[in-house]
């Protein structure tokens, strides 16, 4: 199918701006042109299809990309290229500014961080007394449905990195974003930890998808 059949989404785009296509038509914008096979456009619902759609496709490993028809080792590299632009760019944000009045700002990291994550995994972004970001480290990870969270080696990791406060995160591969008994009384007891060395547990995000859940915003804390 010849390229002009990329005309409407790409028109679309440029008149009403990104957020006006879909998945598969954003895809199919980056991919530019199909093949005596098969149309960008149907090439990009192959990929959304194969990986359980847009967030598996962005953290999808490369091999696993370029062994999909059409799409191949050198456009595999240049998503995950632009994958890790826009990591690197949320993260910047995050470090040049208050992490408390850029609450979309960290949503956005940690969707990129957490959200295709097929475990369990529990990550601290550690900050400075401006509540700017010093430091984001994967803490622990566990299986697909918990992980084991230890405030000893919590409080270790913010005092090495002479944090004044810290936002914790960990996802839910379930999809279920909804935070359990469970994460509250980890997250009182995280609290408890830091508080003995004066260091601020500022929120707690569960990370289900795209959805993002604040435990602060919920009275959590």
């Amino acid at each position: 199918m010849p390229a002009t059949c990329l005309e409407r989404p790409r028109e679309r785009l440029l008149a009403r701006g990104p957020a006006a296509l879909t998945d598969a038509e954003l895809i199919a914008v980056w991919l530019s042109t199909g093949t005596t096979r098969a149309s960008a456009i149907e090439i990009a619902q192959t990929m959304v299809s194969e990986f359980s759609g847009l967030s598996g496709v962005v953290n999808a490993p490369v091999d696993a990309l370029a062994r999909v028809h059409g799409v191949g080792p050198a456009r595999a590299a240049q998503l995950r290229a632009g994958v890790e632009i826009a990591r690197r760019a949320v993260h910047e944000a995050l470090v040049r500014g208050d992490a408390l009045s850029s609450p979309e700002a960290v949503r956005a990291y940690l969707r990129h961080v957490l959200a295709a994550r097929p475990v369990e995994v529990f990550v601290g972004l550690f900050l400075d007394s401006q509540h700017r970001l010093v430091a984001a480290e994967e803490l622990f990870q566990g299986t697909l449905a918990q992980t084991s969270v230890y405030p000893r080696e919590v409080v270790k990791a913010a005092l090495a990195y002479n944090a004044a406060a810290v936002i914790f995160a960990h996802n839910h591969p379930s999809g279920a974003a909804e935070p359990s008994r469970a994460d509250e009384l980890l997250t009182q007891s995280l609290k408890a930890a830091l508080a003995l060395v004066d260091i601020r547990t500022l929120d707690h995000f569960v990370v289900a998808g795209a959805e993002v859940i604040s435990f602060a915003e919920r009275g959590l804390l």
